[in-house]
């Protein structure tokens, strides 16, 4: 119990913490269907955070992605399209270096719900690893919960990435410098 305490104590002070850390960008995992739901929820939901960049990973084609964020009325200059991730791995991977570059400490981390636990899995490990938290914010669908084989799997893939850089993406490619296209 003695050694409990100080866990527990360490454990509430760095949630805290986050409480009191407000996101200085929005982290989209792209993958949503045709209908662009996670770009449509994110251009509504960024709206209330007009300074925000965004920064969406893999997903819809650019011109789609633009279109909604155009048609919402968000400024174009905040988009980060990033087109680098084969899966949701490399969606963190790809991106994570980019993000601490720029002094980001925390973002707002957007998928669908059925995909949050895999993707706090793995943005834990990832975005853990260069010093950034994260607060979820789920897409609703009526799609059930994915299994839990794939945050176990995904899980160790990061942990893997984080010890030797490799992703274990299915095409082989080592993640890690992106090509994003912004609009300055």
């Amino acid at each position: 119990m003695v050694l409990a305490l100080p866990l527990l104590m360490w454990f509430g002070y760095k949630e805290a913490q986050k409480q009191n850390t407000q996101p200085q960008a929005v982290l989209v995992l792209g993958g949503s269907t045709k209908k662009l739901e996670r770009e449509k929820f994110t251009a509504e939901f960024v709206r209330k955070y007009p300074n925000l960049p965004i920064w969406i990973t893999g997903g819809s084609p650019p011109s789609s992605t633009r279109k909604v964020f155009a048609k919402a009325g968000v400024n174009p200059k905040r988009l980060h399209l990033d087109y680098e991730a084969v899966d949701t791995v490399t969606n963190f991977t790809s991106l994570v270096d980019d993000l601490k570059a720029r002094g980001i400490k925390r973002v707002y981390l957007i998928t669908s719900d059925f995909h949050m636990r895999r993707a706090c899995v793995i943005g834990e490990i990832v975005l853990g690893s260069r010093g950034i938290d994260f607060q979820a914010v789920a897409v609703p669908s009526e799609k059930p919960p994915e299994p839990l084989e794939k945050s176990i799997r995904d899980g160790a893939r990061a942990l893997i990435w984080v010890a030797t850089g490799y992703t274990g993406a299915d095409d082989g490619k080592k993640a890690g410098k992106s090509r994003i296209e912004s609009m300055r």
